[in-house]
């Protein structure tokens, strides 16, 4: 039995002989299964190809926050991508959105692994997916603006895309804010399902809704660059950048009600009571 299936500390460990000595250490039952903190590709697919990233980046000697910042590079390359006009652009990013998640799961692994554990890692992360999704945005603006952008008729699409960016990004600002308030009045940062929760009667009917209808979903990297993947495709029948405006004009509003809504469920929870 080896020193990491024997329960051996980290540093006793040395390197992965095999996936499975691997998915032992860094896949635990309370990782996969944690409530919240897994995306559905991970629970789909990543984790099982995750380790295969893992042990190669172990043997180079990479840190976690080494991975993480390839994660951060990634995504903005997704965004990159997308610049590109017309489904190859758009077929581009969607791969390389992948990738980035595939990363987001091995730098966990590579801490899990070596035992290493920091508030650079969770603040690495945060940026790489803040500035991602923000990027996307834009960069759909763009892609909506179509190059070269003529000016003032062109203009409204890079406002849009802003707009859309800014809503993405004040969204996902809301769960830190809530763990910024709680640590601040003393509460533990992690919050349980029964404060989660919305008191009112209507709203706990409208976040029922809510999860019949997962709108908040789309708004993260790995579907909005599918989504943006399927629109183009799209345009290559019904023409660019038309589709591209069609489907920033739907995101943008559906970003502002579903910021204000996830702001009201917080507000009308237990989250923010002593």
């Amino acid at each position: 039995m080896s020193a990491a299936e024997s329960g051996a500390p980290p540093e006793a460990r040395g390197l992965p002989t095999s996936i499975a000595q691997l998915r032992e250490v860094t896949q635990p039952p309370e990782v996969r299964n944690r409530r919240n903190a897994e995306h559905w590709t991970a629970a789909l697919y990543l984790r099982d190809l995750s380790p295969y990233l893992t042990k190669p980046l172990l043997h180079l000697g990479a840190s976690a926050n080494a991975v993480t910042v390839l994660m951060i590079l990634t995504g903005w390359a997704t965004a990159s991508a997308l610049l590109i006009p017309g489904p190859v652009g758009a077929i581009l990013a969607l791969v390389l959105g992948q990738l980035q998640m595939l990363f987001d799961c091995s730098d966990g692994e590579v801490a899990r692994w070596r035992g290493t554990k920091s508030p650079l890692g969770p603040f690495l992360d945060a940026v790489g997916h803040y500035s991602t999704e923000l990027l996307i945005a834009l960069a759909l603006g763009v892609r909506a603006a179509a190059w070269p952008i003529d000016t003032p008729d062109d203009l409204i699409w890079l406002l849009l895309g802003a707009l859309l960016a800014l809503w993405l990004v004040v969204n996902k600002a809301l769960n830190d804010m809530v763990r910024v308030a709680r640590a601040q009045a003393g509460l533990t940062v992690v919050v349980s399902a029964a404060e989660a929760a919305p008191r009112a009667g209507l709203l706990t009917m409208i976040r029922r809704a809510a999860k019949l209808l997962p709108l908040h979903r789309i708004l993260h990297s790995v579907e909005l660059t599918m989504l943006i993947a399927a629109t183009a495709i799209l345009g290559a029948f019904i023409g660019h950048p038309e589709a591209d405006r069609w489907l920033l004009l739907v995101l943008t509003p559906v970003a502002f009600l579903v910021t204000i809504g996830h702001c009201i469920a917080i507000v009308s929870s237990g989250r923010l009571r002593a």
